[in-house]
């Protein structure tokens, strides 16, 4: 994939949009590769006894997810050089083959020097916002 070039992005440029599923199975191996196995991403019991409809994603699944948007459009995992987010609510993952859809959409922000942009990234479940202040720094050439 071809790095984009500073020079031809203008700020508003919309990144495509991505969909992603998260399922139980998903939730599985994202435990056992991270360690967090926090109760309320796999019992379901657990998760309603908490306040939650049912278990829910990892935030930093639900985050790492996201910068698959950043890097899909930059072609290099290594030119974001900065990415942060706040969660702002849960990603609950139903018990079927389907789970839960999260929708993310990206924009140039704003044009840095060297080279670089912020892009500002929003994520849905549904009608809910899932991450805030989803911002990144993506080196371009």
């Amino acid at each position: 994939m071809t790095v984009p070039k500073y020079d031809d992005i203008e700020v508003g440029l919309e990144l495509p949009e991505r969909i992603e599923p998260i399922t139980r199975a998903d939730l599985v191996r994202y435990a056992g590769a991270s360690g967090d196995f926090n109760i309320i991403h796999w019992n379901e019991r657990v998760a309603k006894d908490v306040g939650l409809p049912t278990v829910i994603a990892h935030g930093m699944l639900t985050m790492a997810r996201g910068g698959r948007v950043l890097t899909d459009w930059v072609g290099d995992p290594g030119r974001v050089v900065e990415y942060g987010v706040r969660f702002a609510g849960p990603v609950p993952v139903p018990d079927d083959d389907a789970g839960a859809e999260v929708v993310f959409r990206a924009k140039v922000a704003s044009k840095l020097d060297d080279r670089r942009v912020r892009v500002d990234l929003e994520a849905r479940c549904g009608e809910e916002k899932v991450l805030s202040m989803a911002r990144a720094v993506v080196q371009l050439d």
